[in-house]
């Protein structure tokens, strides 16, 4: 699935396309005699390969309530390939600086409100490093699927792992959505970009997150296993990790209602200062 309406973003001479869907403050906002509330705003952050055609289900399904902001980072998607390695970090600042400009156009020149931010695979060390890098504009951490376990940190175990997830785990539509993506990004970015990826020590940064952190991991993903994403929650100092059934390892495509009820609830409870109980 791909949304409509995107626009360019070019900053430090890196191009990406964002996709925004704004919400309509209604009854579910309300805050009584002092009127309506802001709805919440999400960032959704797309792991290597790919683009945001396989986030596009839980962006639209996270649209019903909160305003969406969804990338196509540069190399990947319909963005054109930078000409030399980005690392994690410069991702980060492009997300913070494509935010801010949304930001003035949107909303008037009025800094935009912190957002939670939502990454899946190698979108989790975007999320991770925007937190640590810009903490003004994220209120939240999802972490979905992330990547990569230290006790599957080669090449070659994280292939043996991502070929058993789209053989067993994954929808047709999901391997459809997600190949075609490793198919227009090329080998020649991918290979650029998958050494960052694999040397990104997210344990250790997630573990300096102050912000709430939310782990999603569907119960079959054998890339996100179950040890590895309880040590991440268990590493954050505000962590929580919930698993949805059934599902692998893009399960905001094949469970997207779960992860969508999941992220919501969690962001209710964290903004009211209370505890969250997966359920």
């Amino acid at each position: 699935m791909k949304l409509t309406g995107g626009r360019d973003v070019t900053h430090f001479g890196l191009r990406g396309r964002l996709y925004s869907s704004t919400a309509v403050p209604g009854p579910a906002h309300t805050e009584g005699p002092q009127g309506a509330k802001e709805p919440p705003s999400y960032v959704l952050l797309h792991g290597i390969g790919v683009s945001h055609r396989y986030l596009a289900r839980l962006h639209l399904e996270l649209a019903k309530t909160g305003n969406v902001y969804t990338f196509d980072l540069p190399g990947f998607g319909d963005a054109p390939s930078p000409r030399e390695q980005i690392q994690v970090e410069q991702y980060a600042d492009f997300v913070a600086a494509a935010l801010a400009d949304e930001a003035a156009r949107q909303m008037n020149g009025s800094p935009m409100g912190a957002s939670i931010v939502v990454g899946h695979s190698m979108g989790t060390q975007f999320a991770v490093e925007l937190a640590l890098r810009r903490p003004q504009l994220v209120s939240g951490v999802v972490l979905m699927s992330p990547v990569v376990d230290p006790q599957r940190g080669t090449v070659l175990k994280q292939a043996a792992d991502l070929t058993t997830d789209a053989l067993f785990c994954e929808s047709p539509s999901s391997n459809i959505t997600v190949f075609s993506d490793y198919f227009r990004a090329g080998p020649r970015w991918y290979l650029t970009e998958l050494p960052v990826m694999m040397g990104y020590p997210l344990a250790g940064r997630t573990g300096q997150v102050q912000q709430p952190v939310l782990v999603v991991r569907g119960s079959r993903d054998p890339v996100a296993r179950g040890r590895w994403c309880r040590e991440l929650a268990e590493t954050a100092p505000h962590g929580t990790l919930v698993e949805v059934p059934g599902k692998g390892h893009v399960v905001q495509h094949t469970g997207t209602a779960a992860v969508a009820t999941a992220i919501t609830r969690w962001a209710s409870a964290t903004d009211q200062g209370g505890l969250f109980t997966a359920r």
